[in-house]
């Protein structure tokens, strides 16, 4: 029996705002459930920010469907977290690309 492309077991999270007891809110990242994953990284760049060169490494996810996936949330495989910039689902519906950039880490 085999894996299959989706090889690598994953955490999804979800930003929720927590307030605080002397006012004012953080954010704080909250479990939305494990997913099976492709990754694969088709590129890395080095961005030039604020005169200082940070490294840029971007992956494209590949998951099964799910409508609760949206932009903004967190992926985490191992101990690499990406932030998902884009999710892509097929024409059927079956599939979503999750087009991601790394996360510092956070």
């Amino acid at each position: 029996m085999r894996a299959g492309p989706l090889d690598r077991r994953c955490s999804l999270l979800r930003s929720e705002e927590v307030r605080r007891q002397g006012g004012g809110a953080s954010v704080a990242w909250v479990d939305a459930g494990k997913v099976w994953a492709e990754i694969t990284l088709p590129t890395g760049r080095i961005a030039a920010v604020a005169a200082q060169l940070s490294t840029v490494v971007t992956a494209e996810i590949r998951v099964r469907f799910r409508k609760t996936i949206v932009a903004g949330m967190r992926v985490v495989c191992g101990d690499t977290t990406y932030l998902i910039e884009a999710a892509l689902p097929d024409k059927a519906r079956a599939m979503m690309r999750l087009l991601c950039s790394n996360v510092p880490n956070p």
